[in-house]
């Protein structure tokens, strides 16, 4: 009955409703939409090649394998509509790609990833120059062409020419063998109506012979009319204080401001009705609900004040309006609350929060707190466990990752683990390779040139071991009497490198350092050499001679000295002869270098020792046997690596005194050389970090034998897997244990060196339970054997047990039985071990496919050439090894422990607990755990995966499972407030990842309490599209964008665009105050159209020789054809830098000048420059950041010259971005230092429309009062498209020079939220850095003043040595004192008697200003004090005023600023500069006030008006403005040629 009545009650709520829209209009209220786009400056890339690079990040080999593909199709077989091209391009790229690949394509051409990648190849080829008329063509060593025919005979005169610069980013055919001819190809794989295939074959046959080196790059020489959308961006409209009215009262003429292709996104639930599922309910009366919508959110576009109280619970509030809506629509509701809060607020607080859900959530962030240290109100965001940085995380990064989690996601499904089983694998903890494994240093060949415990000169330093226990300030070294820490130099005495370390040993001796010092040298060790003819040998030999003439000290210095007189030279024996008779003229030099010598002690010890240690090149320098990198070998990082190594090994030694472990009578170096790090020889091709890995786990279907024909036809994946899953192996006990380390010895068994390698590989078998061996036949096809041996070690494996085939294969790989067969005088059954089953045995001997199969392996997936050795440990691949390189029982050794200390011990373990998941049992459990420690080595990360922990998750998780539980599924835990602005932003994110991808999503409320203020005071939106859209003809949409619907209209708002750090945007086109938005003033809606104009590229410079940063540094960047695009200066701070850049390859230099004449470039990392190449060369390729690290020197002669101390004499280049920008009177820069100190330099921002009004009136008083030539600089950030527009008519009517700036808040630098806020930062933390070193002074000017003075006599005004002067705010309207905050508290206290200063007027000496490190002071102070949100109210005045004791500020006169809310009416006549500061009192608005206060402002205003009209009518003189062409790049994109950063 209950049932019923109320079903009766819906029906009548329905038919009520249904008559209410019956009786609306059917059109609905016009909405005026905000909307945004953001564009590339580059063209469209083709979407087939944004496939070839997404192909290219799985491997090259699918790269080639599409690009083979595309080369067999005919015209037309593509596709016409861009539709039917994407169709296309997803079914081709498909067939080398997982369900899961697929879906991350399709992400990854809906935001574009890789179109810089393909820009940047064009760009690379627009360098060249190609040749004319050409789509396809090729590079050979500098010489270009088109032809077929030509080509051959460029290739055959290349190595006459240097070769050209290959990238890591470049494809290079995997088959190229020869790298003395390189052949780069530019075109288009995708067109198939150009030459791109035949050039393809042609140079592919010549690869695959070894002729040439074959790289492949894109280049589209018709490129599209488009330019491309971008994602991966935020848009906020914030909410602007309206307490004065800044707004501009200019009517707009709004034309084409609509974007198309709009989709309205206005929120769904209004006030109760859920509209969705209205037009669902009756899909007849959709126009009349979108009346009905538009009608209820006419009331609801005002935003109601909320009182205090009802702020505090409206997280949780918010929380559970989410955690009640259906699942599927949960993240859309959370997305709708957070973006859209400011307008829901008042509905929020009517929400009554369940009992459960409170306790729940309250309960949990318990839990979050203890386990990731966040409180309420905070976000931790987990992607398969792996925490992701929120705040800087964005799509191209988190796609990245997708990429490399679904590799391991995808491995893990084909081999069957699913589910619980995956994730648990997933979380096996994968180690870094341990740096630290050591060598056992207790050897002969050591001569230690100190001991601690017996040396007098340690006497007085306490001897017990407790010592170490005593506290010590950070970074100090413990003297303590005991021999603990041992720096071992192997050296080869002849070399000049072994001078630096010699003296480093020296001194680490004779400056007391607690370090034990020994020496190793390494020289000939045969016993015929003689010392009269190796210099190595004569060396040793006069070292013993004056080690026991005059001990060690003397002997060192004798090294020393031959070695200085070599002068960076090989030593040779007269080199050793002459300072050896210097200084012990009159020995019989034959009795001591000759045969027969009494002096030849330890010389073939250290060589000996040395090919133990497998270290591989000399020098090298350890500490307790753990090797230095050839990084740590440097001259400027060796001593700090040292006390490093010392500081870092002290923990360890620490526990162990403290654990009894060591003590006084302990042999510290027997106890040091004991531990589990310690092993007998380091291999480094074992230890290297470039190890390559073969993905295991492809599934290539059931192989019961293994044919050539079958293995030929399978990928290179599935020949992997064939061969792993058909592969016998041997091991030392005769069961089927799980086994974690499964190593393949690659050989030819008829080679000594492929026996004694399969021979060691036994040997150390016989050692260890936990490794299995087995064999692969790398036949060399110049044998002239059968291949006996490997055929019988085959057969043996295939018929034999274990322990059988094991003793067998042991008696015919010993060298006397093998020499006896190839001689005939055994037969291979002799060797029968009793229990073989010799008839198996034979009938298998005579098999030979197998051979021709390992070969094939060997040489399409090992690239070993015939012979060749390797060993594959797990995947690993260590190899080929070269014909004289040892793999002995001690590398094996190392293999095995570093494979199980990595992962597989680990693997081990968790198979063990999950082998109920897995059919597997013995040795096929032993194959799945090769497998897995493979497929998770080559993913190995260094930050662990965590477990969610929590308290329950019943009641306030959003719990959304996978769209496939059948397929692989991705796992993102969030804990996240639905009021922040990670709300904002992530439940767009995940919500589009829930439409591409297979992944469980859950969403743990994590709510701040007891607020007191809006949590969000903006509303946002976040633009990422999960696939590319088309229209009803075919055609692309115009691309994503950002749009609000149902904006309040009485409510002013600032949109500001939230982009990744790299990205320097600009809005490009727009009629509308984007900074003052008020959508009642606007007739159809507001759009702001942006672009992309620079991907930024940021680095750190240090001095090598002191550490620090080379302050005032100047950077280059650009070109061979323009080498001067770019440029910058390094800061103290960090050493940081930064430069504007493109997709393409780009030269970074020393700018001509000071930075050139006096420093030089001695390191780089983080760039592209390859091996031999001098040239530091960058690559910009991507979207994500480029960070690089230069290190520079001062030239021989320069080091004590300065860069700062004479800058007024370093000239400027031209074409360099701080050449002027225009000087519309017919002059560039100005010739010699006169002009540019009679200019007169003035620096102002501006945002807004209003204050970009203010600002041409600014300008035009300046240029009214003062005779000097004026340059203006203004900050381009924040300018309108109208301002940028105008100002080549304002220069050329008034005939001044300026600039436009540019520079990106540094990452490191605490950001500002507010663009208020940011833009009062612009004004004082980058002024050493915006302006070029030869503009001695500038003076900011705010954009709201009147001058009425010559700004020369500023300019000219002595700071009595102050870096800049303002001036002090009034104090003689005393009807203000309540407002003037310095005369009480902590600013009076700080200002110690001092004037507090206004910013709106101020002007600068660069030149003492940069040379006190000013900048580098105050961005430091504004650092520490910025983290407190009550710090710094007013950024611009307060910071500079704070730091007045540290920086000095000189009190300008009075008269320079006069503002009156603070100077009294009888100071006005003095003035000479007049400020319309804000008035707390009155609050009167700016145009009103100004209007009243300067007479002279309203004849200012229209003369600028007057202008602006003859500019929109063409009415003005244009002969001194550059065509359309210079318009475009050097008027309407100034920073192209001038912004300094």
């Amino acid at each position: 009955m209950a049932a019923s009545t109320g079903m009766v009650r819906s029906m009548v709520g329905t038919l009520l409703l249904l008559v209410v829209l019956q009786a609306l209009h059917v059109t609905a209220i016009k909405s005026k939409p905000i909307t945004t786009s953001l564009q590339a400056k580059w063209p469209a890339t083709p979407l087939v090649l944004e496939a070839s690079e997404f192909l290219a990040d799985k491997g090259e080999e699918s790269f080639w394998s599409f690009v083979d593909s595309l080369s067999g199709l005919k015209d037309g077989d593509i596709g016409e509509t861009d539709e039917s091209m994407y169709a296309f391009v997803l079914k081709f790229a498909g067939r080398l790609l997982t369900d899961t690949e697929m879906d991350l394509l399709k992400l990854t051409l809906s935001i574009h990833s890789h179109s810089p990648r393909i820009e940047m190849f064009n760009q690379i080829a627009k360098d060249l120059p190609p040749p004319t008329g050409c789509n396809t063509f090729v590079d050979i060593h500098g010489q270009v062409t088109c032809s077929l025919k030509d080509m051959a005979e460029l290739i055959d005169s290349a190595t006459e020419r240097p070769k050209p610069n290959i990238y890591a980013v470049d494809h290079q055919y995997p088959r190229s063998k020869n790298n003395s001819v390189t052949v780069v190809l530019y075109g288009h794989v995708g067109n198939l109506k150009s030459q791109m295939k035949h050039f393809h074959q042609r140079l592919k046959e010549l690869a695959d012979r070894g002729a040439v080196q074959y790289v492949l790059r894109h280049f589209v020489k018709e490129k599209s009319d488009q330019q491309i959308r971008l994602s991966g961006y935020g848009v906020e409209l914030a909410i602007k204080s309206t307490e004065y009215k800044a707004v501009d009262d200019t009517e707009v003429k709004e034309g084409d401001s609509q974007s198309q292709d709009e989709e309205d996104n206005a929120p769904d639930e209004v006030q109760g009705f859920v509209f969705s599922k209205l037009k669902e309910l009756h899909p007849d009366l959709v126009d009349n609900l979108n009346s009905f919508r538009s009608s209820l959110l006419e009331n609801t576009r005002k935003m109601v004040p909320l009182k205090a109280w009802q702020l505090q619970t409206i997280a949780f509030q918010a929380a559970q309006r989410v955690l009640s809506s259906p699942t599927k629509d949960a993240l859309r509701v959370l997305r709708e609350i957070s973006q859209n809060f400011p307008l829901l607020a008042s509905s929020l607080v009517k929400t009554q929060v369940k009992d459960e859900v409170k306790k729940e959530i309250t309960e949990n962030q318990k839990v979050f707190e203890a386990t990731y240290g966040i409180g309420g109100g905070e976000t931790v965001m987990m992607l398969n466990g792996l925490v992701i940085d929120t705040d800087v995380a964005e799509p191209f990064l988190l796609l990245e990752l997708l990429r490399s989690e679904s590799q391991i996601l995808g491995g893990l499904h084909s081999l069957g683990a699913s589910g619980e089983a995956a994730s648990q694998l997933m979380r096996v903890q994968v180690a870094s390779k341990d740096s630290t494994y050591a060598v056992d240093i207790r050897d002969n060949s050591v001569v230690y040139l100190n001991d601690i415990e017996k040396d007098d000169r340690y006497a007085h330093w306490p001897s017990g071991i407790q010592e170490f226990l005593r506290p010590m300030f950070p970074g100090m070294l413990r003297q303590i009497k005991k021999n603990v820490f041992h720096l071992i130099f192997l050296l080869d005495p002849t070399q000049p490198q072994s001078l630096q370390l010699l003296q480093q040993a020296e001194m680490f001796v004779l400056n007391e350092v607690p370090i034990t010092v020994g020496v190793v040298f390494v020289v000939n060790n045969e016993d015929v050499v003689d010392g009269r003819d190796d210099a190595g040998v004569a060396m040793m030999r006069a070292f013993n001679f004056a080690m026991i003439d005059g001990g060690l000290g003397q002997a060192l210095d004798l090294l020393i000295k031959i070695l200085t007189a070599a002068e960076d030279k090989v030593v040779t024996p007269e080199d050793v002869f002459q300072t050896f008779n210097k200084m012990f003229p009159g020995e019989e030099v034959d009795d001591i270098f000759g045969s027969g010598t009494e002096y030849d002690d330890r010389r073939q010890d250290g060589k000996t020792y040395f090919e133990k240690t497998g270290l591989g090149s000399l020098p090298q320098v350890m500490m307790n046997g753990v090797p230095f990198t050839p990084k740590q070998l440097q001259p400027d990082e060796f001593e700090e690596s040292v006390v490093t190594a010392i500081l870092v090994a002290t923990p360890d030694l620490q526990r162990a005194v403290y654990r009894g472990k060591i003590n006084d009578r302990t042999d510290l170096l027997d106890y040091l050389m004991s531990q589990p790090n310690v092993m007998p020889r380091l291999n480094p091709r074992i230890l290297a970090d470039d190890t390559r890995l073969l993905d295991l786990t492809a599934q290539p279907g059931d192989l019961p034998s293994l044919s050539l024909s079958v293995f030929q036809g399978l990928s290179t994946d599935d020949k992997k897997a064939a061969i792993a899953n058909t592969m016998k192996y041997l091991t030392k006990k005769d069961d089927t244990s799980l086994r974690p380390v499964s190593m393949w010895v690659v050989c030819d068994l008829e080679t000594t060196e492929g026996r004694l390698l399969l021979s060691n590989a036994l040997k150390y078998m016989k050692t260890s339970n936990t490794i299995r061996i087995g064999v692969i036949s790398n036949m060399d096809g110049s044998s002239n054997g059968q291949q006996w041996l490997a055929r019988a070690v085959h057969a043996a494996q295939q018929t034999q047990t274990r322990n059988h085939a094991k003793n067998f294969i042991n008696k015919l790989i010993r060298e006397e039985n093998y020499k006896g067969i190839e001689r005939g005088d055994t037969k291979v059954e002799d060797y029968e071990v009793h229990g073989m089953d010799l008839g198996a045995f034979k009938k298998s001997y005579e098999e030979t496919e197998f051979l021709k199969v390992h070969r094939l392996f060997s040489d399409k997936v090992l690239h070993l050439v015939p012979g060749q050795r390797a060993v594959i440990a797990n995947g690993r691949v260590f190899g080929p090894l070269s014909e004289d390189e040892a793999f002995t029982e001690d590398d094996f050794s190392l293999a095995e422990k570093l494979i199980l200390q990595t992962s597989a011990a680990n693997v081990k373990k968790k198979l063990d607990k999950l082998a109920s998941h897995f059919a597997s049992t013995g040795d096929s459990l032993s194959d799945l755990a090769l497998k897995v420690d493979a497929l998770l080595a080559s993913n190995s990360r260094q930050e662990g995966r965590k477990e969610v922990s929590f308290w329950k998750d019943k009641h306030s998780v959003i719990d959304i499972a996978p769209r496939d539980p059948s397929k692989p599924s991705f796992d993102i835990v969030a804990i996240l407030d639905p009021l922040s602005s990670q709300a904002q932003k992530w439940s767009h994110i995940l919500g589009v990842l829930t439409d591409v991808i297979n992944v469980r999503i859950k969403v743990f409320m994590n709510p701040k309490d007891k607020l007191s203020e809006m949590p969000l005071k903006r509303f946002y939106r976040y633009v990422l599209e999960p696939e590319l859209t088309f229209r009803v003809d075919s055609s692309l949409t115009a691309g994503p964008y950002a749009k609000f619907s149902d904006m309040p209209p009485d409510t002013l708002l600032t949109l500001n665009l939230l982009t990744p750090e790299s990205w320097m945007v600009e809005p490009v086109r727009t009629a509308h105050d984007l900074d003052n938005i008020k959508l009642s003033e606007s007739e159809s809606g507001i759009h702001g159209q942006y672009e992309l104009e620079y991907l930024l590229v940021e680095g750190h410079c240090f001095d090598q020789a002191s550490g620090q940063p080379p302050r005032g540094l100047q950077f280059t960047l650009g070109n061979k054809q323009d080498p001067v695009t770019q440029d910058t200066i390094v800061m103290a701070n960090l050493g940081y830098f930064q430069l504007k850049a493109n997709p393409g390859a780009w030269l970074l230099n020393l700018r001509h000048g000071r930075s050139a004449d006096i420093y030089q470039v001695t390191g780089h990392e983080g760039t592209d420059s390859l091996p031999g190449v001098d040239d530091t060369i960058i690559t910009m390729d991507s979207f994500k950041s480029k960070i690089i690290k230069i290190k520079v020197t001062k030239k021989p002669g320069k080091e004590d010259e300065s860069l700062l101390a004479d800058s007024q004499n370093d000239k400027r280049v031209a074409g360099g971005i701080w050449d002027s920008l225009s000087s519309l009177t017919g002059s560039g820069g100005k010739d010699g230092d006169n002009g540019q100190d009679e200019t007169v330099n003035i620096f102002s921002i501006a945002s807004g429309h209003l204050y970009e009004r203010f600002l041409r009136i600014m300008m035009l008083s300046v240029l009214k009062h003062t005779k000097s030539p004026v340059k203006f600089w203004f900050l381009k950030n924040y300018l309108s498209p109208t301002f940028k527009e105008f100002i080549p008519h304002m220069a050329a009517e008034y005939g001044f020079e300026y600039e436009l700036v540019q520079y990106k808040w540094p990452r490191w630098l605490h950001q500002q939220t507010e663009k208020q806020r940011l833009i009062w930062g612009y004004k004082i933390l980058f002024l050493d850095v915006l302006f070029p070193l030869d503009v001695k002074k500038i003076i900011f000017v705010d954009a709201d003043q009147i001058v009425r003075a010559d700004l020369q006599e500023l300019a000219s005004l002595d700071l009595q040595g102050a870096p800049y002067g303002y001036t002090p705010f009034c104090s003689s309207r005393t009807e203000m004192d309540g407002f003037r905050f310095w005369n009480s508290g902590y600013w009076k206290s700080h200002l110690a008697g001092r004037r507090y200063h206004i910013s709106a007027l101020y002007v600068v000496d660069l030149v003492k200003f940069r040379k006190i490190a000013a900048g580098d002071r105050l961005r430091g102070q504004y650092q520490a004090l910025s983290q407190d949100p009550n710090s710094l109210s007013n950024l611009d005045q307060d910071l500079p005023n704070n730091m007045i004791h540290q920086v000095a500020i000189y009190s300008l006169p009075q008269e320079w600023l006069w503002c009156e809310t603070w100077c009294s009416d009888a100071q006005k006549p003095a003035a000479k500069t007049i400020d319309l500061c804000n008035n707390p009192l009155t609050k009167e608005p700016k145009l009103v006030s100004a209007v009243r206060i300067v007479p002279e402002w309203t004849g200012y205003d229209n003369e600028i008006k007057s202008l602006q009209e003859r500019v929109a009518q063409g009415l003005t003189t244009n002969d001194s403005l550059p065509t359309d062409e210079k318009t475009q790049t050097t008027i309407d994109r100034p920073s192209d040629d001038h912004s300094e950063l």
